[in-house]
């Protein structure tokens, strides 16, 4: 069976320091700047209920969701549209800041080697290897 690397993310561990959309950032800038628009990883902090959510930018759909639903995590219930990693029309989170270019994650590279995963001190991002059914490859 086939195996790929993929960023496993550990919202229990995510103190929202940010970090990682700045390791980021620095990664897909030209200039060498930090641009958080550039990160392919946001982190939305719900401050009331002290949690932070990094969320790691998927492909691209242009067609606007239909199934919008609320999840419950914890406990606590967030709507759905925070926790989805694509990049659509309907939310600003995932592009380009000039073009409007959709972002996807790249794992900085081949072989990956994802800065965001090197600069979190707390664990919350790891580089895992997983196994893929052969649907899923083809």
């Amino acid at each position: 069976m086939a195996t790929r690397k993929e960023i496993r993310v550990d919202i229990g561990k995510c103190t929202g320091c940010r970090h990682c959309e700045t390791a980021c950032s620095l990664k897909h800038s030209e200039e060498g700047m930090v641009n958080p628009k550039l990160s392919r990883i946001r982190v939305f902090t719900d401050f009331e209920r002290e949690m932070a959510h990094p969320i790691i930018s998927g492909p691209y759909t242009d067609a606007k969701c239909t199934s919008r639903y609320n999840i419950i995590m914890d406990g606590k219930e967030y709507e759905s549209c925070l926790l989805c990693r694509a990049s659509c029309p309907t939310r600003p989170f995932f592009t380009e800041p000039d073009t409007e270019i959709p972002l996807k994650c790249d794992l900085c590279g081949e072989p990956p080697d994802p800065n965001c995963v090197k600069v979190c001190v707390h664990g919350a991002l790891q580089l895992v290897e997983v196994e893929e059914d052969d649907a899923e490859s083809a």
